[in-house]
């Protein structure tokens, strides 16, 4: 007796060899609560679409509470009038603020 293990795809069944499969995260879906991942042909990925530039951002509400938004690009600039320079000299989530130096300033 022999064990045959076989991949077939989460979204129409049919069966490939393993260099046949991409696996695809589904990260935020109204019905998980946790990232999923699927087995889908490398054909089946052409049916994917974009959306266009997208802007995604993770918030942090005072009470620790985070959610993940995705929005377009077009729509976040019109937040700030000069938004490219707010991202640019905004800090990062490691290091520094931007402008400051390590050290002291009593030189």
């Amino acid at each position: 007796m022999a064990i045959v293990s076989r991949k077939v795809s989460d979204l129409n069944g049919q069966q490939g060899d393993d260099n046949e499969f991409a696996a695809v995260v589904v990260r935020q879906h109204p019905n998980i609560d946790q990232p999923k991942v699927l087995d889908v042909l490398v054909t089946e990925t052409e049916a994917f679409k974009t959306i266009g530039d997208l802007v995604v951002l993770e918030v942090t509400m005072p009470d620790g509470d985070k959610r993940e938004i995705a929005m377009r690009l077009v729509d976040f600039n019109k937040l700030a009038p000069n938004m490219d320079e707010v991202v640019k000299n905004a800090r990062g989530t490691r290091g520094r603020v931007p402008g400051t130096r390590v050290g002291n300033s009593n030189g």
